[in-house]
């Protein structure tokens, strides 16, 4: 161990006071991960983060707002992920309070702050340096690090040369509407509508340039560390393992695609019905004769979707079908098309009882989705559509239903009926018609559904959420 280095039995910590009256900085180091595992979790971060809804690519600091605030019910805190890359991001602050915790990559993170104030720097932007501070986490960490609003700070690799990332971090902003927020600031959180760049001041040109006079191993350092000190000898040993395994690492995950499940359907009930419901449009299809009918239906409490339209909630539950198929009915029909492509019967992507979705028809259902026949009750309170196709060996109709419930409840419907139209038809409905009512139908309702309420948990604007509740 360094003669300067002290042995401790708890969570090594950086608090490095205000100089400017404000809330300190807390850095915390909690744990280390496997040998070069750092770069390799930031890299697949990275990849996933660039999927979501919400991301920016703005100033050196990849991002994505992951949960919005809910003003209306008194909730003001966000989530964001976020990633410094190899090459670091510019000095900025913010005005509100920030907490976040974070995997350094495997050259560690060097962490620097500044707690002046912006009439101290204004006055003298020697007071930004005399501020200055800077905290050293290892290689492949997990820490955390907590500082109030109008704290200045950038995030490096702690070894630029060494090609490895600083960090990916996922950070709590605690009141979006803290701090001295500017007009358009506010007005920007208050439509829910933030990103990390929206909330982001750089550091003054003048200051930078004094700055970048500066030599930074002149600046008081606090190394953090675990096992070993990080200027002891095992330390450096330590350190250039794994930021030669990081490498190695991040090469061999990059082989893999990064991608995420969720399975939110357990526990759902999908009932079998004995018929269709007595409005249902199905009851009109082949009303003459049919030799296959199964209806399927769920209730959702309508507290986990997105509007109380039928309407809306009809075109989510069409886009789920499309969307989010069971990836074991999507095998299905892989392997069916082989199958019947010699035939020259219909492919489809899709399950049979929706795969029309994918096709031209006479109408739209909410001036997108083509359907056979539609109807929406006056309260839009029930609304359907009639999908199908006629085949080589057979004809199909499906009706999709949702319907709102007293009580709160919507109930969501997806029901079959089939015609028929030569023996290879009979034989097929026959071949397929156990898997088809036990596993494809309900399956297909259950994540669609599960697409529907994924579309509620999805922060959206304040005036999206408004024109969506409006129907």
């Amino acid at each position: 161990m360094t003669p300067t280095a002290r042995r401790l039995h708890t969570f090594p910590t950086a608090h490095l006071p205000s100089l400017s009256g404000g809330l300190p900085v807390e850095v915390v180091l909690v744990a280390q991960i496997g040998i070069g595992a750092g770069t390799a979790l930031i890299g697949h971060t990275a990849a996933l983060q660039r999927g979501h809804d919400a991301f920016v690519d703005a100033l050196d600091e990849p991002s994505a707002r992951i949960g919005g605030a809910d003003f209306a019910r008194g909730d003001a805190t966000s989530l964001y992920s976020f990633v410094v890359g190899a090459e670091g991001h510019p000095f900025h602050r913010h005005a509100g309070h920030r907490v976040f915790t974070a995997i350094s990559g495997s050259g560690g993170a060097l962490l620097r702050f500044s707690t002046a104030s912006q009439a101290q720097i204004e006055r003298d932007p020697q007071a930004f340096v005399d501020a200055l501070r800077h905290v050293e986490i290892p290689p492949d960490c997990l820490f955390t690090v907590r500082f109030g609003g109008g704290t200045w700070h950038q995030f490096l690799p702690r070894d630029p040369d060494a090609g490895h990332p600083a960090l990916f971090a996922l950070s709590c902003h605690t009141n979006e509407l803290g701090g001295d927020l500017d007009a358009r600031q506010r007005e920007t959180v208050l439509a829910n509508a933030a990103d990390i760049p929206t909330l982001t001041e750089l550091l003054p040109e003048r200051v930078a340039a004094r700055l970048a006079m500066l030599d930074p191993a002149a600046v008081p350092t606090i190394a953090l560390s675990l096992t070993a000190a990080t200027s002891s000898l095992r330390g450096r040993a330590c350190a250039r393992i794994r930021r030669v395994l990081g490498h190695a690492r991040r090469r061999l995950g990059a082989w893999r695609r990064p991608a995420g499940f969720l399975d939110d359907a357990r526990g759902r009930v999908v009932t079998a019905l004995d018929a269709p419901p007595p409005h249902s449009l199905l009851r009109a299809q082949f009303a003459d004769g049919f030799d296959h009918e199964d209806s399927f239906a769920m209730e959702i409490p309508i507290a986990e979707l997105p509007s109380a339209s039928a309407t809306v909630l009809l075109s989510g539950l069409l886009d789920g079908f499309v969307r989010n198929p069971p990836s074991g009915v999507a095998r299905l029909m892989r392997l069916r098309n082989v199958l019947v492509k010699p035939l020259g019967l219909r492919t489809s992507p899709l399950g049979c009882p929706v795969s029309s979705l994918l096709n031209d028809a006479p109408q739209r259902f909410a001036g997108r989705h083509p359907v056979l026949a539609q109807s929406v009750d006056a309260g839009d309170r029930y609304a359907q559509v009639v999908l199908g196709a006629d085949d080589k060996h057979l004809s199909f109709r499906s009706c999709v239903g949702v319907e709102l419930l007293p009580g709160g409840t919507a109930r969501v419907s997806l029901g079959t009926r089939v015609r028929n139209r030569n023996l290879f038809g009979a034989f097929y409905m026959r071949a397929i018609d156990r898997t088809h009512r036990g596993y494809v139908a309900p399956a297909m309702l259950r994540m669609a559904a599960s697409h529907l309420r994924m579309t509620a948990a999805r922060p959206q604007p304040m005036f999206l959420r408004d024109a969506v509740s409006l129907g």
